[in-house]
Order: C-alpha cells, then sequence, then structure tokens
C-alpha cells in the first residue's frame, strides 16, 4: 500500500489520507489515526468469483476496500457496501469516486441486522454473493481507546452468528458467501455456517512457510449439501520478510487468488 500526502483538500476530509492499493488501481480514502486497511480486504476481494451482472454485498465495509477493489477486478459487477459507522461510510463512497467506480458501487449507512437490510437496494434475497471482513475478536476483548477502532475490531451486539445469518438473508437461494476471518474461530465458522450453507471451501493464509495459518477464506452456498473441501492455502511473506510472489499477484498484479493458492 502506498500512501500520499494528508487529505486536507475539499474533496477528502481534514484527518484522512489517500492511499493506493492494488496496484495503484484502487485509491482509498481513510482516516490517519482510526482503523486503516491491511490486506484481508484485498485477499477477500481476490477470492471472490464474481461475474458481470451480479450483485454484491460487502457486510461491514469500513472505507470500501474490498469492495473498491472487487471493482476494479470484476468490471460489470454491482457492488452494495453496509458500514455501521456513518464517517467510515462517507470515506467509502469518496473512496469510490476516486477510483472511478461510483456508478457501480453504493454505500449504505447502517447495520447489520437492523431495519436497514429490510427494503431498498440491500433488501433481503437480493444478493448473488455477500462477501465481508467482520470485526475478528469475540465482544470484549477488541480493546483500543478509540471508539471507531474497537467497534472495527470487536463484535458488538451482532455477534459471529449474527452477522452469518444476515448474509444468509441477503442472498438469492444458492448464492455465495465469503469471509475472512482468523484461523483460530475456524470452528465457530463452520458450526454457524453448517445448518444452512453446504460447499465450505477453507483458503488457508499463511504469514511463512511452515508457519500455522493465521487467517481463512471460507467461501459457503445457502441451500447446498455439497461436501466441504480445504484448498492449499496461501503464503504472505518469505523468511526475509517480503511478499512471495504469489501474494504480490494478487495484491499488485490484481490476480485471482485460487489461481495462485499453493504457488510461490
Amino acid at each position: 500500500m502506498t500512501s500520499e500526502r494528508p487529505a486536507g483538500t475539499s474533496d477528502r476530509p481534514a484527518g484522512t489520507t489517500r492511499d493506493a492499493v492494488l496496484g495503484g488501481r484502487v485509491t482509498l480514502i481513510q482516516p490517519r489515526a482510526g482503523y486503516r486497511a491491511a490486506i484481508d480486504p484485498i485477499l477477500l476481494a481476490a477470492s471472490v468469483d464474481a461475474h458481470a451482472g451480479d450483485v454484491v454485498v460487502d457486510l461491514g465495509c469500513g472505507v470500501g476496500t474490498a469492495g473498491l477493489c472487487l471493482a476494479v477486478r470484476s468490471p460489470g459487477v454491482s457492488i452494495i457496501g453496509l458500514e455501521k459507522q456513518t464517517a467510515y461510510a462517507l470515506l467509502a463512497g469518496l473512496g469510490a469516486a476516486a477510483t472511478g467506480v461510483q456508478d457501480r458501487m453504493a454505500i449504505v449507512a447502517g447495520c447489520v441486522g437492523a431495519g436497514t437490510m429490510a427494503s431498498g437496494p440491500i433488501a433481503p434475497g437480493t444478493a448473488d454473493r455477500v462477501m465481508t471482513n467482520p470485526p475478528y475478536a469475540e465482544s470484549g476483548h477488541g480493546r483500543s481507546p478509540r471508539a471507531d477502532r474497537a467497534m472495527s475490531m470487536a463484535e458488538g451486539d451482532i455477534d459471529l452468528r449474527a452477522w452469518i445469518a444476515a448474509a444468509h438473508r441477503l442472498l438469492k437461494p444458492r448464492g455465495w458467501l465469503s469471509i475472512i476471518h482468523r484461523a483460530d474461530r475456524i470452528a465457530d465458522i463452520i458450526a454457524t455456517l453448517a445448518p444452512r450453507f453446504g460447499a465450505i471451501a477453507i483458503h488457508p493464509i499463511y504469514s511463512r512457510h511452515g508457519d500455522s495459518a493465521r487467517r481463512v477464506i471460507v467461501h459457503a452456498r445457502r441451500d447446498v449439501k455439497t461436501p466441504a473441501s480445504i484448498a492449499a492455502g496461501l503464503v504472505l511473506h518469505e523468511a526475509d520478510g517480503g511478499f512471495t510472489p504469489a501474494a504480490l499477484r494478487i495484491l499488485n498484479d490484481a490476480q485471482p487468488l485460487e489461481e495462485n493458492a499453493g504457488r510461490r
């Protein structure tokens, strides 16, 4: 990720930065001191096999990183981002305009599971795919002195079960859910998915060769009984700390995760 000078001009609120990701294809407008995007939403977007005409909902979109990356990677896909924190939703909209995908990416300020999902562009049964990079920590464990950062890091009133239930409501029959999360919560994820989702596919994300996975991307399909599978996974870093060629192909060249899983 590359960063330009701190924002403070008319097109960006004061206290934000303008950052380039995906090899400069995507522009993020994000807070200098709040919750800033890491590579997780970029990897999530690279895992979503969306096609022209699909409607993809990004639950808890933050400043829009995953949606922006997917919009650039998949022309013709329409994206709706839902974000509880109004300030972040505003920045996601600015990022869409700066990236030039505002005609295909709408941002809705609202809470997962609230009345926001009852009607309008984010009504139940409207999504071909749902992707999400939800808060990783269980309630009470994502401590931060900044309220906005704490909200992004830890579950509040909406826990993982409610998050996945919201995705299920939004999806069309046989629609796909893609979620990136901590690897140590894989049992919770599978237990929550299993009653209403099948074709569960687990993609481990490894920091280095020989390490245990710290992240997983999980795909699941609504209302099917297809057996689960585990992919080869992706290694992010070489021994010297630099990114592996496979990771760089995803992060800089906008290649799909699937094509680079198991490759160096």
